[in-house]
């Protein structure tokens, strides 16, 4: 389900993060303990940051502990598609899967019938 990167071919990441709920320094330590084997921290938003490419083990274990940090601490999980950046080196979904259908769906939310999407 990952595809190899063609030039004009968008490619997609699904951006999952982690907002840091308000925790005393010991529960603030614990959710940074679970969270930074497997999502980057980013210390001015307090929020945690990983992309999937791939429904793979990986993609499931970093779900796995965003999930269980929510349950623990209330920490705010957001999944949002986006377009791979032209750096990112890892797998993404093809512009033809699932996930473009989707990002498309979503991006015509709310849009009225003839209107042009803004870019």
């Amino acid at each position: 389900m990952t595809s190899i990167p063609y030039p004009n071919s968008a490619r997609w990441l699904l951006e999952v993060t982690a907002a840091a709920a308000p925790a005393d320094p010991a529960a603030f330590e614990e959710q940074r303990q679970l969270l930074r084997s497997v999502a980057a921290f980013h210390r001015a938003s307090r929020t945690w940051c990983a992309y999937i490419g791939a429904l793979d083990v990986r993609a499931l274990t970093v779900l796995q502990r965003l999930y269980e940090a929510a349950q623990r601490f209330g920490t705010e999980v957001r999944i949002r598609a986006i377009a791979a950046p032209d750096a990112w080196n890892g797998p993404c979904f093809p512009e033809a899967g699932e996930l473009a259908v989707l990002v498309a769906a979503e991006a015509d939310r709310g849009r009225q019938l003839g209107e042009l999407p803004v870019s």
